[in-house]
């Protein structure tokens, strides 16, 4: 089976859909699948190089809509190459073109007709509907719906999800919605790296002031959906009730946006934040392996890859119940999942801190567990090939 994935980019910075993809094709590959990547990067940009990946970059994309005039006659001309196109993500130019280029190749009679897929990654989830702030984007939606995306999405061969709460929600948010498939294809990462002491030397450069203590770790975007204004004003809070509360790692991209400013300002005057900015490679896994737990209060999480990647390196996750596998770790006994309000970000570290030793060292262990029964990148790679290849 040869299969083409679609994306708007692969830069790592743009968060958990190129993630996926490059947690997803190794093990694809050992399964016996072929796979490819197109996308709208300049095919200069450093992180193209140093993907081992078959990636196609098309140009950078232009727009908020990432438009890109050669994405269509790409697809048209390379569809004969591939058993399965594979839209990873909605609402940009890349799903339009993918469904515009195979009615094209259908008309021309060009030979084998590949299947088509979908994957949201989220991206139909009520959440973003019903946000505040995002009224104007809303209506947007709606009538981008009734006139392309519905279309794109109801014509596909299949819609895959991620976790079975996702495929729930997306039914919820927009009409007509009439996919001809829904997959639970549920998803997994590769396993980590295994520990190093140079990881923690990595991390520490970093993060210097973090060295020798204890600390939770929040690791993703520092944007307001991912509950980082819940997390500090919580972490505020109970630093001045409580004597044994570790130190706070903020690690993530976004600190430049208007939001990230606002979260310096906030915490400035606690010499127990601490914001590394976005580690990677070794830095990232020495925050992960020297963290006490992972911390993610998030408004929507669609899976929410650093969660695993952190039962993956034996860390209880301490969530809010808006990430969409929060019952997989609830049922797992791998963490501590509350609301996703001021109050409940509260409760997390809360209830953190006045956990016994016993009782961490047993989630620890019960996080490893939910990791190889539930999010292990082989098993979920089969999944997915399946449902690639069904007939």
């Amino acid at each position: 089976m040869k299969v083409l994935y679609i994306i708007t980019s692969m830069d790592p910075v743009k968060g958990g859909v190129c993630e996926a993809i490059r947690n997803t094709i190794p093990e694809m590959e050992k399964i016996g699948a072929h796979n490819e990547v197109v996308c709208l990067d300049a095919p200069n940009a450093t992180f193209i190089d140093k993907d081992s990946i078959n990636i196609h970059a098309l140009g950078q994309a232009k727009g908020p809509w990432s438009y890109h005039e050669a994405l269509v006659p790409w697809l048209v001309d390379n569809m004969h190459n591939f058993d399965v196109v594979f839209i990873h993500g909605l609402w940009q130019f890349h799903s339009y073109a993918a469904y515009k280029a195979l009615k094209k190749y259908k008309k021309s009679g060009s030979g084998n007709v590949p299947k088509m897929y979908v994957m949201p990654h989220g991206m139909l989830d009520p959440y973003f509907q019903k946000a505040a702030g995002r009224k104007l984007k809303a209506i947007r939606n709606w009538f981008y719906w009734k006139f392309v995306e519905g279309k794109v999405v109801n014509a596909a061969d299949g819609v895959l999800f991620t976790c079975q709460q996702e495929l729930e929600l997306a039914r919820t948010t927009f009409s007509p919605y009439k996919p001809k498939k829904e997959l639970n294809v549920c998803f997994g990462i590769k396993a980590p790296p295994d520990f190093k002491p140079e990881m923690s030397e990595t991390f520490a450069l970093s993060c210097p002031d973090v060295v020798g203590k204890n600390y939770l770790l929040f690791l993703s975007r520092v944007h307001e959906k991912k509950g980082v204004d819940l997390l500090i004003n919580a972490y505020l809070k109970i630093k001045k009730e409580y004597s044994n509360v570790p130190d706070l790692v903020i690690a993530g991209p976004g600190l430049d946006t208007a939001y990230g400013k606002k979260m310096l300002e906030l915490a400035r005057d606690n010499a127990s934040i601490h914001f590394p900015g976005m580690v990677t490679g070794d830095s990232k896994w020495g925050a992960f392996y020297g963290c006490d737990a992972f911390v993610l209060p998030s408004h929507q999480e669609n899976f929410g890859i650093a969660v695993v990647e952190a039962l993956a390196c034996y860390k209880p996750v301490l969530i809010s119940n808006q990430i969409n596998i929060w019952n997989e770790i609830a049922d797992a006994q791998a963490g501590i999942v509350e609301n996703d309000t001021n109050e409940g970000a509260y409760n997390l570290l809360l209830k953190w801190i006045k956990t016994g030793e016993q009782e961490k060292a047993e989630l620890r262990k019960n996080a490893r567990n939910a990791y190889i029964d539930k999010f292990k990148s082989d098993a979920a790679a089969l999944q997915l090939y399946n449902a690639l290849n069904q007939k």
